[in-house]
């Protein structure tokens, strides 16, 4: 398969969304609403927002099919990058009457502010779509302080797997900052690896 050729699944169901089927819709949703509801509270901090927020993104899907561009990567990422700019949205509108009611705050606070938690949801977003391999290793190199060879041992693979997985799963993780304020898409599911 053509490297722009986005799978099987992501080309029928994108012809069902734009023929306007809605069991097409109910089918996405039941696949991505948990994601697009993770993501919009990673942004916003709040559980009616992030439901206000997966509405709108679903709606948007619905209602906008075409523009989904199979060459930037797959309907997750898709999902995700409309999840990530309708919750920033949100966002600074509510950021912004906050410091306006307040009278106190800059636009540069709100911006980096939105900043920061844009890197952080483009971190979640990685870290539950990395392949289990790599997430693994993380898990034990960094959270439970292992070494490579520790990690390897734990995970039953060679030394040199231990550090490319480490690597691999580092240089994913290191894209969060790079590509979150440059309105980028989210990787696709590091499944390229």
């Amino acid at each position: 398969m053509a490297k722009d050729t986005p799978p099987r699944w992501d080309r029928r169901m994108h012809q069902r969304l734009s023929r306007g089927e809605a069991a097409a819709l109910g089918e996405l949703y039941d696949r991505y609403a948990s994601l697009v509801h993770g993501l919009a509270h990673r942004v916003l901090d709040d559980d009616d927002a992030a439901d206000r927020v997966t509405r709108e993104v679903f709606g948007h899907v619905w209602e906008n099919p075409d523009t989904y561009d199979p060459k930037q990567g797959s309907i997750r990422s898709w999902v995700a990058k409309v999840t990530q700019r309708l919750a920033v949205q949100r966002l600074r509108r509510t950021e912004a009457e906050a410091y306006e009611a307040r009278g106190e705050g800059s636009a540069e606070e709100l911006e980096q502010k939105i900043s920061r938690v844009s890197v952080a949801a483009r971190a979640d977003y990685i870290v539950r779509s990395m392949p289990t391999p790599l997430w693994d290793a993380l898990e034990l190199a960094y959270f439970q302080r292992r070494d490579y060879r520790q990690t390897a041992a734990d995970l039953g693979v060679t030394e040199d797997e231990a550090r490319r997985r480490l690597r691999l799963g580092l240089q994913l993780l290191s894209t969060a900052n790079t590509q979150a304020g440059s309105g980028s898409s989210p990787p696709d599911n590091g499944r390229s690896l």
